[in-house]
């Protein structure tokens, strides 16, 4: 795992078109319940072979949208990819009906992702698999699975989870007394631990793709130079801004409980100021000027793990009773 990878937390969105789209930078929180399974599930898959196509045939109309024969057949092969399971026709169709008042309701609300949003969700499953977005596809369609079914999918998780996390973000919140509550029921008493908290700041010298070795070796060397010359984030800045070819990245927050082993030894061993050693990646040679690290008191590993398993409780609950709500405002005619 790079530290390059490391993403900032991104707080849960407003219900109003001025914040909405903001909303779906919570996507990879909110499909992490999901994708695990689903990734797995994909690869045991991944050998089969396609169906016929069938006509177009109207089965169900929802809010004036149509859901088709093929439509059905094509998420019937969905989850029996993910699930091994083969579910009933029922299940399957009222499966898209959700979805189809999901994502009209969120549009409501001004969550509407874009082509590019999808695409990033699609590639960031992919990458879970170790293979890119072309290869997804192709294990995909030998199943005789089509890549707007799986997006589909994708995109009703995406908006429906940003939708009720903004709608209902106050309600959802969880207390500290009742996790604390929660926790001393298990026979833990402590609460808190100390941690270390690092601020900082992604450099990248950019390699193209397709570069030959050479290339990476020489921007290396670049590298490996300016970690005797850099001493703060500001002398970071001021060196990568100038450069061709390099890129200066936002400041991120991290503590040691949200870091891997490997990367809080390396911090540790960084002095503040500094550069990490320097690391190929996709973008080229990249490394992480540490501008503070501090001391602070953090959440047991088991507090952390009650307060997200009460707010799971929840958000389940909530989205349950919404969906519910808005299926009975939904026009749907079955043909």
């Amino acid at each position: 795992s790079s530290i390059y990878a490391q993403g900032t937390d991104l707080p849960p969105m407003a219900a109003s078109d001025r914040t909405g789209r903001k909303a779906l930078r919570n996507t990879v929180a909110m499909l992490s319940l999901r994708l695990p399974t689903l990734v797995a599930a994909i690869l045991l898959a991944a050998i089969g072979c396609g169906a016929p196509v069938h006509a177009q045939t109207v089965v169900v109309m929802v809010n004036g949208e149509p859901i088709t024969g093929m439509d059905i057949e094509q998420r019937s092969k969905l989850i029996v990819m993910t699930t091994n399971k083969q579910p009933s026709r029922q299940d399957v169709i009222n499966e898209l009906i959700d979805e189809k008042v999901k994502i009209k309701e969120a549009k409501r609300f001004g969550v509407d992702p874009g082509t590019s949003d999808i695409d990033q969700s699609y590639a960031q499953m992919a990458q879970r698999m170790r293979l890119s977005p072309d290869q997804l596809t192709e294990v995909l369609e030998k199943r005789g699975v089509r890549p707007e079914t799986l997006r589909s999918r994708i995109k009703a998780d995406m908006v429906w989870g940003s939708l009720v996390r903004g709608r209902f973000k106050e309600s959802l919140q969880v207390g500290e007394r009742d996790v604390a509550t929660a926790v001393r029921g298990t026979g833990v008493e402590k609460l808190e631990v100390e941690a270390s908290e690092y601020k900082m700041q992604p450099v990248v010298l950019i390699v193209p793709r397709g570069s030959p070795e050479s290339a990476y070796q020489q921007r290396k060397k670049e590298a490996e130079s300016l970690r005797e010359r850099v001493t703060s984030c500001a002398d970071a800045n001021n060196y990568f801004k100038s450069m061709r070819g390099a890129a200066v990245r936002d400041i991120v927050t991290k503590t040691s409980a949200d870091l891997p082993e490997a990367l809080r030894d390396l911090l540790e061993k960084t002095p503040v100021g500094h550069l990490t050693p320097p690391e190929r990646t996709k973008q080229g040679i990249e490394m992480v000027a540490l501008c503070e690290r501090n001391k602070k008191m953090i959440d047991t590993p088991k507090k952390r793990e009650i307060r997200d398993k009460m707010f799971v409780e929840k958000y389940e609950a909530k989205s349950k009773s919404y969906l519910q709500e808005v299926r009975k405002a939904a026009m749907i005619e079955y043909r």
